[in-house]
């Protein structure tokens, strides 16, 4: 990954951040990027309040969306209030990663810079049976 989109990613995520955590009271003490050969987790928050953020794929090396790295920020900054992952992380995180969506921060489908935005799809329209419109079960 270029050396100037790296950057221009973690200021970013640095903006994004000040906002949620200033919106929820948290107090980290910086973002930065994770090293490019840490593979087994996007993102740590560490008790000093230190957050690092995975901004390649593991396997591609590709650049994350800038989404998933939103995602990934909201998890690590919902830490900074519950330092494990309970139900009450989870309830917290959740709460977190709406308030980013309301505000227009996290917008998963949004490609972050040096990502090309990926090609728009539409699923052919179904007919309907006699039975009724066709229904997709998700999850069982």
């Amino acid at each position: 990954m270029d050396r100037a989109i790296a950057r221009e990613l973690i200021e970013q995520l640095n903006v994004d951040a000040e906002r949620i955590a200033s919106r929820f009271g948290l107090r980290y003490a910086s973002i930065t990027a994770e090293r490019a050969n840490v593979k087994s987790r996007y993102g740590v928050c560490y008790s000093d309040g230190a957050i690092k953020i995975r901004l390649r794929h593991a396997s591609t090396g590709r650049p994350l969306k800038y989404s998933s790295l939103v995602n990934t920020l909201c998890h690590e900054l919902a830490h900074l209030r519950h330092f494990d992952h309970s139900p009450r992380f989870h309830a917290f995180y959740l709460e977190v990663l709406e308030y980013a969506r309301a505000a227009g921060i996290y917008r998963p489908r949004r490609p972050g810079p040096g990502a090309a935005a990926p090609p728009r799809r539409t699923a052919p329209a179904r007919p309907a049976t006699a039975a009724g419109p066709t229904q997709l079960t998700l999850f069982g």
